[in-house]
């Protein structure tokens, strides 16, 4: 029996999807082996660029580039732009597994090598949904969006758990593994996959790629550099180069706003944001993304930093069991996900999308309430309640603003929702360890000097702990390392007693000292996402009617009209 097409668009973009979101968290908890196989110590001076551009460099690359490529794909082909986007990534997960040098060159080699992937992963992100959209009728979109979706979300919670499994054998298999599943996908795409969708001619707009993505490049680099340490300062949100880099981004995307209402075939159609479902449904998506985007690094803090240790779990473990305790929040997600999507395929999109933003927002609510030493049946049940949240959301709302506009313009809406999406978690990662470390630097320096000081080490030794850097406490969290080792010399801990050097050296001693400043820090990020979530809530109803039609697009200053499909009532 001959598979319909419509089967193979979605079981490959679905591939597609999952392989690209699974390298944007490969990394998260295999750094450790990646750093010691490339002799680098990311906490030690100057390195800590490293380890974010390490973790960030990929969704950077990504989201500068998925609208370009989305506008490039409706002029010149989806199917197209997405099979380079697989070959682009498969030989960019090559050259990372082979990754020549060593050292700090090592490391840059290999954050150029992500970073192309990161240009293959644009071209899958911004056609994948694009694809499904043409392939799929309206009342089986939702349920075709919500399998991508989930593909999205369980790659990201897979990539935690794979790489930390991969990275006890070889750091190299993170990449390598990519590399036969790309070949496979590529070759299939180009047999299998051919364009049904309109595309519309028409030149590039040269002018609104480059200040687009350059705005949107000096935005990321300032909101990644804003978490690296200035002078005596444990942020770096004072340093010039951060605020010249935030001023530069946005003084491009002015301007990139004011030539895409002068040129005849724009980058990007402003005047889709007339349309209503469209406009409210991707500021819905941002406000989701930012209140979930960190939420993540914050999980496998908790757990690294705190939970682990103080259940006896060694540092060099905690990496993989913190990546197997958070796939209920996967889980969810996987159950409700496709589910959400057949049920707005047959009774709209508004109150599931609406409902299920404020069910997450009502899970980081209950999250707020654990203490430190957290009940993990607990934790698992409120990360999958936050789970079904986000899958009820994300496929109604992706199938809504899909449908919203001209088919010869879904592959530059897609790349835009994607984009949304990307930047909103960019943003969120900035955000709440921004407010995490502003906490810390109020309560950690007194708990460690407390603590220490109670254990019975001298003054000098009790101060040395308590100058730890809010964000290398962080960071070594988050990394599985153990604090205290990098504090306290080999040397000065082998003159200790024995009884009081196996005291601070056991997990238990430095967890117990981090939780309560970290959990005060991550109440507050909870509380910063209940708020997303609610205004995210709030949008997702104001986009209007299920039975309201959606109005036409107004063509922007100088441009061409165009005839889309036509228009049906929205979901």
């Amino acid at each position: 029996m001959k598979l319909e097409y419509k089967w193979i668009v979605l079981i490959n973009t679905t591939i597609g999807m999952l392989m690209a979101s699974i390298n944007q968290t490969i990394v998260l908890i295999s750094l450790p082996a990646i750093f010691s196989g490339l002799h680098v110590d990311p906490l030690g001076p100057g390195q800590s660029n490293l380890l974010l551009w390490m973790l960030m460099g990929y969704s950077a690359v990504t989201t500068v580039l998925l609208v370009t490529f989305g506008r490039i794909a409706d002029i010149f082909g989806r199917v197209r732009i997405y099979n380079l986007g697989f070959v682009i990534f498969t030989v960019g997960s090559l050259l990372c597994a082979v990754t020549p040098s060593t050292g700090t060159l090592g490391a840059i080699e290999l954050i150029a090598f992500r970073m192309l992937q990161g240009l293959g992963g644009a071209c899958l992100f911004a056609n994948s949904i694009a694809l499904l959209t043409d392939a799929f009728p309206p009342g089986q979109r939702g349920f075709s969006l919500g399998i991508n979706q989930i593909a999205f979300i369980a790659g990201n919670v897979i990539g935690v758990v794979l790489g930390g499994i991969l990275a006890a054998i070889n750091w190299r298999l993170d990449f390598l593994i990519s590399v036969p599943v790309g070949v496979i996908g590529s070759v299939w795409a180009y047999v299998a996959l051919h364009e049904i969708g309109k595309r519309q001619a028409a030149r590039i707009d040269w002018l609104g790629n480059l200040t687009f993505a350059g705005g949107l490049l000096a935005l990321m680099f300032g909101l990644t550099e804003a978490l690296t340490p200035y002078g005596n300062q444990t942020m770096g949100w004072s340093n010039p180069t951060v605020l010249i880099a935030l001023a530069v981004g946005v003084a491009l995307l002015v301007v990139f706003g004011v030539v895409e209402t002068r040129v005849r075939h724009p980058l990007f159609d402003l005047g889709l944001f007339r349309i209503r479902d469209f406009l409210f449904g991707n500021v819905a998506a941002f406000l989701f993304s930012l209140a979930r985007g960190g939420l993540m690094f914050m999980f496998i803090i908790w757990l690294q930093g705190i939970w682990l240790p103080l259940h006896g779990v060694a540092y060099a473990d905690t990496p993989l069991h913190a990546g197997i305790d958070t796939m209920p929040l996967m889980l969810g997600f996987v159950v409700c996900g496709p589910l959400g999507g057949w049920l707005s395929d047959r009774y709209g999109s508004r109150v599931l999308a609406t409902g299920g933003i404020l069910v997450a927002g009502l899970a980081a609510a209950l999250l707020m309430t654990l203490p430190p030493d957290f009940n993990l049946a607990v934790f698992a049940a409120y990360l999958a309640l936050m789970g079904a949240g986000m899958g009820f959301f994300s496929a109604p709302n992706t199938s809504q603003v899909m449908s919203s506009v001209p088919a010869e313009q879904r592959g530059a809406a897609a790349g835009m929702r994607a984009m949304v999406l990307n930047a909103g978690m960019t943003a969120s990662t900035a955000i709440f360890f921004t407010i995490v470390i502003a906490s810390l630097s109020q309560n950690l320096g007194p708990a460690l000097q407390a603590g220490a000081t109670q254990a019975g080490l001298s003054a000098p030794l009790a101060q040395g702990i308590a100058s730890l850097p809010p964000g290398a406490a962080i960071f070594a969290a988050m990394l599985g390392y153990d604090p205290i080792s990098h504090l306290i010399p080999a040397s000065a801990l082998g003159a200790l007693p024995p009884a009081l050097a196996a005291r601070i050296s056991d997990p238990h001693f430095f967890a117990g000292l981090l939780a309560q400043p970290f959990v005060t820090g991550i109440r507050v990020a909870l509380l910063a996402c209940v708020a997303m979530c609610i205004v995210a809530g709030v949008t997702s109803a104001l986009r209007g009617s299920n039975r309201q039609r959606r109005p036409a697009v107004q063509p922007a200053v100088g441009d061409i009209a165009v005839v889309g499909e036509p228009m049906t009532q929205a979901r």
